[in-house]
């Protein structure tokens, strides 16, 4: 991704963790998220994409969660980000859309992975888990 330093790029990865994990956990809305998400950069917004991608990814989306997922979005069904997140497996190159598209892919993945992080977080991890952005406190102070 050229334009985005070393420095920025890890800017937007922390706080694209920090958005996205309040979207998961309800701390945020998902039309707070894509408000952030918007005012990015192109460069900014194929990065985070890239990364949240990485998050579905490691939060081992099923195809169940892929379908709540979308449904929960607002994306229709038919649009190319909630294909591929159906597609047994999950495709996604998501950064790799027309930058048109950008937006609903990230929708549909922050969407998708909050339904798979809840599950994991519910069964899996369920007290367990140590890493601070599964565990975030509420605050009166975010948008």
């Amino acid at each position: 991704m050229s334009g985005t330093s070393t420095e920025d790029g890890r800017a937007i990865r922390r706080e694209a963790e920090r958005v996205v994990n309040e979207v998961a956990q309800g701390l945020r809305t998902l039309d707070d998220g894509t408000t952030w998400f918007s005012a990015l950069s192109p460069a900014g917004r194929q990065q985070v994409l890239q990364e949240v991608a990485g998050y579905a990814m490691q939060a081992h989306i099923t195809t169940a969660d892929g379908h709540a997922g979308v449904a929960r979005s607002g994306v229709k069904p038919t649009a190319n980000p909630s294909v591929m997140i159906c597609m047994g497996p999950p495709r996604y190159g998501f950064a790799a859309l027309p930058a048109d598209e950008h937006v609903k892919a990230f929708r549909v993945l922050v969407s998708v992975f909050s339904v798979a992080d809840t599950r994991r977080r519910q069964t899996y991890r369920k007290g367990a888990c140590g890493h601070a952005w599964h565990n975030l406190p509420p605050s009166a102070g975010r948008p």
